[in-house]
C-alpha cells in the first residue's frame, strides 16, 4: 500500500488558515479614506450647529460654556453634537487640539444630566489611552459636570486603587478611565459597567497601538448594549476598524480637520546637523526664551539629556513611564507654570498633553512612524495657534526621516545648521546657553501607597533582601514603580 502523500508548506499552510469572511460589494468598491478606514455609507448625519444657543443642551451648561469664555463651537465640536446630543453613535476625526474634549464631553454631560448613579454603577464612560488624557479630560469636563450635578471621576494606574474604589462606591455618574485599571476594578467587584448609557473612546487609534485592545473589547462588552458609542480620534485607521463594526451602530462619521500636516499654522523644519553638533543645537535650543517639548527615544536618554541642559543652566524636567504618576502630575505643573521652560518626554506626551500657547515641539530623536510624528507635532499650533515642528536629523537618518514625513503628508523646510548659526535663531529662538548649573526642584518620587485593596488575598509580604547598609542593616530594593500607562 502506498504511503499519503506528504502536504507541502502551502498546503499545510491553506489548511490552517481560517477563510476570509466574504466583504460586501459597498466595501470593495468604496476607496480607502486617507488613514485607511472604510465604512459603509449609513444614516447621513444632521446639519452643524453654528451656534450652541442652537443645540438641546441644558441651560446650565450653556451658562457655563459662557462663564468659561466658550463663545462658539470648533468645527469639530459643531459637526458631530447635533447627531451625538440626539443619541447618534458617532465616528469623529479631528486633530489634536481640534476641541473632541467638549466635543464628546457636552453631549456625554447633556444626556446624563438629571440621572443619579447607584454605587459602583456609573453611567457614561469615557476610555482614554493614558494618565495624563485621563487627568486632562477630567481637568476639561469637570467645571460642565459640576454645573449639572454629575459627579465624575478619574480611574488610572499609578494611584490609590483604594481611594478610586471609595470614589466608585460613593457614587460617581461619569467616570474616565484608562482600560487596564478600570479592568482592574471591574475584577475585583468594585465597578460594574452594565448601567452605561453613553461610552466614549478617545483616540482609540493609540490604545489599539498600546496593545489595549482586548482589554477595550472586554469592557465595552459589559456596558448596556443598547447604548451609544461614540469614538474620537486624530487618525483613524484599520486597527479601530474592529472596534467601530463591532460595537457602533449605524455611525455618523464626521471628519473635519485636516491631519496634523496640513494645518496652516504650524510649520515643519528638519534641521541637518552633524553629530558632534548636536548636543550643543539641542542646549541652544533649550536655551531660547519660551517653553519647548523636546522629544527622545528612551527613558534613559530623557533623563541624560536632562542632566546635560540642567548642567548648561536651562530649566529642564523630564516625563516619561518611568515616573510615578505624583511625580508626572507635578513635573507637567512646573512646565504649565513656567517654573520648567523645557519638557523633556519620551511619546508618553505624545498625546493628552496641553499647554497653552507652545509654539515650539523638537524631535531631538526623529520618530520612526508617521502618527508618532504628528501626535507630537499636535502639541504646539493648537486650537487655531501658530507653532512650529522642528525635527534634528544625522546624515545617516535622512532617507528614513524623508520616508516617514512624506507618510505623514508633510513637507518640511529643510536647512542644514551649526550651533551658533543666525539661521538656527531665526528659526527657533536659540541662544547659547548661561552655562551656570541650575537645580530644579524635583518632584517627589515617593511611590503611591500601597493600601489594602493593592494587596492579593493570602499573601504576605516577606521582607526584601538587599546588601547590608552602612548602618549594619540590610537595605530593600525600594518600591516598584506603578507598572504600565494605564
Amino acid at each position: 500500500m502506498s504511503s499519503p502523500t506528504r502536504p507541502t508548506r502551502s498546503t499545510r499552510s491553506a489548511r490552517r488558515r481560517p477563510p476570509r469572511a466574504a466583504v460586501p460589494a459597498q466595501r470593495r468598491t468604496s476607496p480607502p479614506p486617507r488613514d485607511g478606514l472604510t465604512l459603509p455609507a449609513g444614516t447621513p448625519g444632521l446639519p452643524p450647529a453654528a451656534s450652541f444657543a442652537e443645540l438641546d443642551m441644558p441651560a446650565p451648561l450653556l451658562e457655563e460654556l459662557a462663564r468659561q469664555g466658550v463663545t462658539a463651537p470648533f468645527p469639530i465640536q459643531g459637526a458631530t453634537l447635533p447627531d451625538s446630543l440626539a443619541g447618534r453613535d458617532v465616528l469623529g476625526r479631528g486633530r489634536t487640539g481640534s476641541g473632541k474634549t467638549l466635543a464628546f464631553g457636552l453631549a456625554l454631560l447633556a444626556r446624563t444630566a438629571g440621572l443619579r448613579a447607584e454605587p459602583r454603577r456609573p453611567l457614561a464612560l469615557v476610555l482614554v489611552p493614558t494618565r495624563e488624557l485621563a487627568q486632562q479630560v477630567t481637568d476639561a469636563l469637570t467645571p460642565y459636570a459640576k454645573s449639572v450635578r454629575l459627579r465624575l471621576t478619574a480611574v488610572v494606574g499609578g494611584l490609590s486603587i483604594g481611594r478610586q474604589a471609595a470614589a466608585l462606591k460613593s457614587g460617581a455618574e461619569v467616570v474616565v478611565a484608562t482600560p487596564g485599571r478600570l479592568r482592574d476594578l471591574v475584577e475585583r467587584g468594585h465597578c460594574r459597567l452594565d448601567q452605561v448609557r453613553t461610552t466614549v473612546l478617545d483616540e482609540a487609534d493609540q490604545m489599539a497601538d498600546m496593545g489595549f485592545l482586548p482589554q477595550v473589547t472586554q469592557l465595552l462588552e459589559q456596558v448596556r448594549p443598547d447604548g451609544q458609542r461614540m469614538l474620537f480620534s486624530a487618525t483613524l485607521d484599520r486597527d479601530v476598524d474592529r472596534l467601530v463594526r463591532r460595537f457602533l451602530t449605524d455611525p455618523v462619521v464626521h471628519s473635519v480637520d485636516p491631519p496634523a500636516g496640513a494645518v496652516t499654522t504650524m510649520e515643519h523644519h528638519v534641521l541637518r546637523v552633524a553629530p558632534e553638533d548636536k548636543q550643543a543645537t539641542t542646549a541652544r535650543i533649550a536655551a531660547r526664551d519660551g517653553r519647548v517639548i523636546m522629544f527622545v527615544h528612551t527613558k534613559r536618554a530623557v533623563d541624560r539629556l536632562v542632566r546635560r541642559l540642567l548642567a548648561d543652566g536651562v530649566r529642564a524636567a523630564a516625563l516619561h513611564g518611568g515616573k510615578s504618576q505624583n511625580h508626572r502630575n507635578r513635573t507637567l505643573e512646573q512646565f504649565r507654570s513656567g517654573h520648567a521652560t523645557v519638557l523633556v518626554a519620551t511619546n508618553v506626551a505624545a498625546r493628552g498633553i496641553h499647554v497653552d500657547s507652545l509654539d515650539l515641539v523638537v524631535n531631538v530623536d526623529p520618530p520612526a512612524d508617521p502618527k508618532d510624528y504628528l501626535h507630537r507635532g499636535g502639541r504646539t499650533a493648537r486650537a487655531g495657534e501658530s507653532g512650529s515642528v522642528v525635527t534634528l536629523v544625522l546624515p545617516e537618518q535622512r532617507r528614513d526621516v524623508d520616508r516617514m514625513l512624506t507618510a505623514a503628508g508633510v513637507s518640511p523646510r529643510v536647512t542644514a545648521v551649526r550651533p551658533g548659526d543666525a539661521e538656527l535663531a531665526r528659526l527657533t529662538g536659540a541662544k547659547a546657553p548661561s552655562g551656570l548649573p541650575v537645580t530644579l526642584t524635583a518632584p517627589a518620587a515617593a511611590q503611591p501607597r500601597r493600601d489594602a485593596a493593592d494587596a492579593r488575598p493570602g499573601r504576605r509580604r516577606r521582607p526584601a533582601r538587599g546588601r547590608r547598609t552602612a548602618g549594619g542593616g540590610r537595605g530593600g530594593n525600594p518600591p516598584r514603580a506603578a507598572r504600565g500607562a494605564s
